[in-house]
């Protein structure tokens, strides 16, 4: 008998050698806890994190399991119903048969075979991270440029491709590359944005789908968006893939003005790229993010100014009731997109001072959030990064999966030094379908939680998304309000808002 009262059975089994990818054990593990009488289910790789997540919810992992060996966890009321969720996994994980013609020709098991069958200008690599070079590296040599979804490459591998992508006058976009925009053609997360005259050089993801977001609610359109890979500008990549990409848009002839987009980037990079716009006939604005730089915001607004747009103004949805300012002194920032988090760092900084990360805009203020979410920064403001590659290993990104996220801002909610949090949500193709619909109900648990131990928990999101993305903007905006949350379309708007909200002179 469970402590609740109620019968429970529970149900362990290792799978080897079945390997599935992220995204599909998690509509897999979606599909199985909605059977009736399941409690609890978790369908994974299992990975150093997924088996901590698995310690984490109760469930004990055999001795031995693999990375690459599949698990099945399920918690049921009964025998009976853990038949029924293995029924429903059998049925979840069948393959897709097509119907379509009646062709013997073999499936093709290599980039490189797929591409002699049938050349492509671009191909887009989604495997883990080990095998993601060999794929990429096929495409390079048959001529077409490569977007690498994949994280967990590393950075001598990174330099290797990029350094064989200029050899063959093609670009490679990535390694972790989420985003991208070519003739108005999503690839990986991609906000629905109208077609217009600026192209964006991106090395961050989310930082240009904020500043799309934003250019679109001005009414400007996008016409290309290239992807770099986060780690483009930084002195060991050198910006190899951001020369390539600029020097070809300024051949662009449809492109009116160029937005490069970046997280905090190296100096000498960055000297070196704007000696070689220099050389180039194209408008430039830089987005590269920094202590004393501009903000995504503030760029974006400059860009719209250029362009003779004016009188633009950011949309905030209201909570019903106005933010509290708890005795809770330390702001948290709980974020799926980098760029984001990054932002939201140097713009909360102004007035609270150092904020810990497990992305650091310096190291001594570097945070440790491996583990099962146990991390603690104590009285410290900090701010997470769940995209990073140490919490996104063989799991789905968490604009695709936010429940890890969502399950610490309940951590928060409980912790008394804390008066408020910080949160983002992106939309767009590739994102939650939804993500109101967990994470709505997850702040006002949250907020409950806090005021029912006798105190107040401030809220704030920003939100990345468009009118014309398939989880519709302002519903979403809406429902967040509605369950406890301000929500700015700026981030920065949002970071300033919610460092507002816990006083820094009580700050430790």
């Amino acid at each position: 008998m469970s402590p609740a009262g109620m019968e429970r059975v529970e149900h362990v089994e290792v799978r080897s050698g079945a390997y599935h990818d992220s995204v599909t054990l998690l509509q897999v593990s979606r599909r199985v806890a909605d059977v009736p009488g399941v409690q609890a289910a978790q369908v994974a790789m299992a990975t150093p994190l997924n088996v901590e997540v698995l310690a984490g919810m109760g469930f004990v992992v055999p001795e031995g399991t693999a990375p690459a060996d599949l698990v099945v966890a399920l918690r049921a009321d009964d025998d009976s119903a853990v038949q029924d969720a293995l029924a429903a996994l059998v049925t979840a994980l069948a393959p897709a048969v097509s119907t379509v013609g009646s062709s013997t020709l073999e499936p093709a098991r290599t980039t490189g075979v797929a591409l002699r069958r049938s050349p492509a200008p671009v191909v887009v690599v989604s495997v883990p991270g080990p095998s993601a070079v060999a794929e990429a590296m096929d495409a390079i040599t048959a001529g077409s440029s490569v977007l690498v979804f994949s994280d967990n490459v590393s950075v001598p591998q990174e330099v290797a491709l990029k350094d064989a992508a200029a050899e063959h006058d093609v670009l490679v976009m990535g390694p972790d590359c989420g985003t991208a925009v070519l003739g108005g053609l999503g690839l990986g997360f991609a906000n629905v944005v109208q077609p217009g005259p600026v192209s964006l050089v991106a090395a961050s993801g989310t930082g240009a789908q904020h500043l799309m977001a934003l250019l679109d609610h001005a009414g400007v359109g996008v016409r290309h968006c290239l992807g770099l890979g986060g780690r483009d500008l930084s002195a060991a990549v050198g910006g190899r893939s951001a020369r390539q990409a600029l020097t070809a848009l300024a051949g662009d002839d449809a492109t009116e003005l160029v937005v490069l987009v970046s997280k905090p980037a190296d100096p000498g990079v960055l000297d070196d790229l704007q000696e070689l716009v220099g050389g180039l006939d194209v408008a430039v604005e830089w987005a590269t993010l920094g202590a004393g730089r501009r903000d995504l915001t503030e760029v974006a607004t400059a860009t719209l100014d250029r362009l003779g747009v004016t009188g633009v103004t950011w949309p905030v949805w209201r909570a019903p009731d106005a933010q509290p300012r708890s005795p809770g002194r330390a702001l948290r920032g709980l974020f799926c997109g980098g760029t984001l988090c990054d932002e939201a760092m140097l713009v909360a900084a102004e007035r609270l001072g150092p904020i810990r990360s497990n992305i650091p805009l310096s190291t001594e203020l570097a945070l440790d959030v491996r583990g099962d979410g146990r991390w603690d920064a104590g009285t410290a403001h900090a701010m997470v990064d769940f995209g990073d590659d140490a919490l996104t290993q063989g799991r789905a990104h968490p604009m695709i999966d936010p429940s890890l996220r969502d399950q610490r801002l309940a951590r928060e909610a409980a912790d008394p030094r804390v008066g408020a949090v910080l949160l983002d949500v992106v939309l767009g193709h590739g994102a939650h379908p939804d993500p109101a619909i967990e994470l709505a109900p997850a702040i006002a648990a949250a907020r409950a939680a806090a005021g029912a131990a006798g105190r107040a928990l401030a809220v704030v999101v920003s939100l990345t998304g468009t009118t014309g993305d398939p989880q519709g903007r302002d519903d979403q905006a809406q429902r967040l309000a509605a369950a406890g949350a301000d929500v700015y379309l700026s981030n920065a708007a949002a970071a300033r808002a919610a460092a507002a909200l816990v006083r820094p002179e009580e700050a430790s």
